[in-house]
C-alpha cells in the first residue's frame, strides 16, 4: 500500500469520479484574494469547507452529548460572516467543537482508503481537524469534526481549504467494502450526525 500522487488523483477523477467538484491544481487565489489552499497537492487533495451544514456544539439546549441518541438541539448554527476582503467565514468560540461538511463528494474505489488530516495553516491558529478515514467503497460528502483549542474565537473560512485527504491504494480489493456492509454514512450529501 502506498500514498498516491497528484498524477494518480487526476487519473482517478477521470476514470472513477474520485472527487467532484475537482481542482486539478492547488488553488491559492480566487478573484484576486488569497485563500487557504485547496485542490490537488503533491500527494493529496486539499478539500474545502462548504457553507451549508456548519454547526457548533452548545450547552444552550442540551446537557450532554450521547452518540447513541444524538440530540440535534445540542448544536447551533452560527451566522455566516463577511470578512474585509470579501471572504466568508464562521466564527468558532474559544474551546468549542463543531461539525462541517466538505464541498467535495468523494467516491472511494474498492481498493482505496483515504485519511483526512488538518492543514498546518489552521493548526498553527489552534484548529484541530479530526483524523477521519474515507473507507474503501464509501461515497459522500465528508463530515469534518473541528475543535478550536485556542483561547480566542477562530475564523473558519468557507470555500477554502480545511483539510487534506491522503489516498492509499492496496494491491488487492477488500473482501467487504463500506458499501457492501451498508455503512451508516454511505451516500451522505450534507451534515450527518452520529448514528448507531
Amino acid at each position: 500500500m502506498t500514498v498516491k500522487s497528484d498524477r494518480w488523483i487526476r487519473r482517478m477523477v477521470e476514470e472513477a469520479a474520485l472527487i467532484q467538484p475537482f481542482d486539478a491544481q492547488l488553488v491559492r487565489e480566487v478573484e484576486g484574494r488569497r485563500i487557504i489552499s485547496a485542490g490537488a497537492s503533491s500527494y493529496g487533495y486539499d478539500m474545502r469547507l462548504a457553507d451549508d451544514g456548519f454547526r457548533v456544539f452548545s450547552p444552550i439546549h442540551g446537557r450532554e452529548i450521547d452518540p447513541k441518541k444524538f440530540n440535534e438541539e445540542s448544536l447551533v448554527e452560527p451566522p455566516l460572516r463577511d470578512s474585509e476582503d470579501g471572504s466568508k467565514y464562521y466564527l468558532m468560540p474559544p474551546h468549542s467543537y463543531a461539525l462541517g461538511v466538505t464541498v467535495e463528494t468523494f467516491r472511494m474505489p474498492r481498493n482505496v482508503t483515504g485519511i483526512c488530516l488538518g492543514k498546518s495553516s489552521y493548526a498553527r491558529a489552534g484548529l484541530l481537524v479530526n483524523t477521519t478515514p474515507l473507507e474503501a467503497g464509501w461515497t459522500g460528502r465528508l463530515v469534518i469534526e473541528l475543535g478550536n483549542l485556542a483561547n480566542l474565537p477562530l475564523r473558519v473560512y468557507v470555500h477554502e481549504g480545511i483539510g487534506q485527504v491522503l489516498f492509499f491504494e492496496s494491491d488487492e480489493d477488500c473482501d467487504v467494502s463500506y458499501k457492501d456492509r451498508g455503512g451508516k454514512y454511505q451516500g451522505q450529501t450534507g451534515l450527518t450526525y452520529s448514528r448507531l
